[in-house]
């Protein structure tokens, strides 16, 4: 394996807290769920300026109703964040609006069911474009406004599929242990720095995601049977709400954590899955009582 210097990186003096009254911070799947929640709660930080963006208009627009207010600037985009034209719209809007960014947080994505014989590569195209290639598009296009900043935050989002690959969730996992890989070179990359680098592993998190999980074109089960897996993993494996997640992942900014997990579930699978890295799927099975092969 072939490996490069890294160049040497001027000092910097970090602040010891990363949210200000200076922080523009920007969101992107804020519509619902995480980044909803996240959205709301950093309206309550003194920041300055939020930019958020969702493919859901009508649904972003109801976040940013929630976080109004007079000392707020608050602007709302309509993105999709796989499409590279559009992401590059997205930062010249943000910039024109706000002059400036200090924070990102690439956290849309989408889900994909079905073994890896019944999810088409169209299937996978788009579950990578926007799960893998969105956090690359949020981090490379906003990577030159975040470098004028004298202190400022990347926050990408992965999973607890990020840790480990369940059976049936294939692609899913393969986006999300990417976003994790290219997370932790870029944090090793700008140690040192201006920019702190973060990656965050949500375990079961009451969010749309399985509600609006697309199925792989091969998956023969029916709608009947789709919703009740749905319905068994809300009632058995969503343990945290949006709000938990939210209050974590700031947490985790203001103490600039390299790794953010999410759930006292993210924390036991982390460890076992470093106990026994090829066996941790049994052992997780055996807990969830097979709740695991409903997802």
């Amino acid at each position: 394996m072939l490996t490069f210097p890294r160049k040497p990186l001027p000092a910097i003096k970090i602040r010891a807290m990363s949210l200000t009254n200076e922080s523009v911070v920007v969101i992107t799947g804020a519509a619902s769920g995480i980044g909803r929640a996240l959205a709301v709660r950093l309206s309550q930080e003194p920041i300055t300026g939020i930019a958020i963006a969702d493919v859901n208009a009508e649904a972003l627009k109801e976040t940013e109703d929630l976080i109004r207010r007079p000392d707020l600037k608050v602007t709302s985009h309509h993105v999709n964040v796989g499409d590279e034209s559009e992401m590059r719209a997205f930062v010249e809007e943000v910039s024109r609006g706000h002059g400036r960014v200090s924070h990102v947080v690439n956290n849309a994505g989408v889900a994909l069911g079905g073994a890896v014989n019944e999810v088409s590569l169209n299937d996978i195209r788009w579950l990578m474009d926007v799960n893998f290639w969105g956090v690359v598009h949020g981090t490379k296009l906003f990577l030159p406004m975040l470098e004028k900043e004298q202190s400022a935050h990347i926050v990408n989002i992965s999973s607890i599929f990020g840790i480990i690959a369940p059976p049936g969730q294939g692609a899913y996992a393969a986006s999300k242990f990417a976003v994790r890989g290219f997370t932790e070179a870029l944090r090793h990359e700008l140690e040192g720095s201006n920019i702190a680098v973060s990656v965050v592993h949500p375990g079961g998190v009451k969010t749309n995601i399985a509600n609006t999980a697309r199925m792989g074109v091969g998956v023969t089960l029916s709608e009947e049977e789709i919703a009740e897996r749905v319905k068994e993993y809300n009632k058995n494996l969503a343990w945290n709400s949006p709000e938990k997640a939210a209050e974590i992942v700031v947490e985790g900014i203001k103490a600039r954590r390299p790794r953010i997990l999410i759930g006292s579930d993210a924390g036991l699978v982390s460890l076992i899955a470093r106990l026994f890295p090829r066996r941790y799927f049994s052992i997780i099975d055996y807990i969830t009582r097979g709740k695991m092969r409903t997802m």
